[in-house]
């Protein structure tokens, strides 16, 4: 099952602003709607799509996983009313690591599993990949959150940008949202 993320003039999020991190823009839009679907599809006439699909947590121990787990947040909670999507791609050298180099850098470095523990259960995330589909980006990150929470979404987001992992970004695009129904 795949999830896209379909830019336009109608659908559940209206976009507040699309702003690039790194790289190149996309094109403007003022709805986002994301819905599931079971094949990659055809061209779309939106301003930009994407599409992704979950997998098994990567570069993720045991005890890290059950601590992500214990206090995680589900998507679609009534209070959280607010929205991130930040596609990412990272670059070739990222790519030629190891898998151990990766995780090296990811975690053992850059705590980037550490540093997000305590932002949840307020923040909830999901992450896409879409490396193997061919898409114009590695991931694709939702965040949901309630107004309240939302200088802590961006204490986040500033904490992970500021790591080793994230000198192999070579795109990533800022996407807010707010729900339309």
């Amino acid at each position: 099952m795949f999830t896209v993320f379909t830019a336009g003039n109608t659908g559940a999020w209206n976009i507040l602003s699309i702003a690039p991190v790194t790289g190149e823009s996309l094109g403007p839009a003022s709805h986002l709607e994301i819905a599931p679907s079971a094949s990659l599809g055809g061209a779309s006439a939106a301003p930009w799509q994407f599409r992704g699909f979950t997998s098994h947590v990567r570069y993720v121990e045991r005890a890290e996983k059950t601590a992500l787990t214990s206090v995680q947040a589900g998507l679609g909670r009534a209070e959280a009313t607010l929205a991130a999507l930040i596609p990412i791609r990272k670059s070739a050298a990222w790519w030629d690591l190891t898998q151990e180099e990766r995780r090296k850098i990811f975690e053992d470095k850059s705590h980037h599993i550490a540093a997000s523990l305590k932002y949840l259960p307020a923040i909830a995330r999901q992450l896409y990949h879409c490396r193997d589909l061919g898409e114009p980006f590695d991931f694709l990150t939702w965040f949901e959150y309630a107004p309240e929470h939302a200088t802590m979404f961006e204490d986040l987001v500033g904490v992970l940008r500021a790591t080793d992992e994230w000198t192999y970004v070579e795109r990533e695009v800022d996407i807010r949202l707010t729900r339309a129904i």
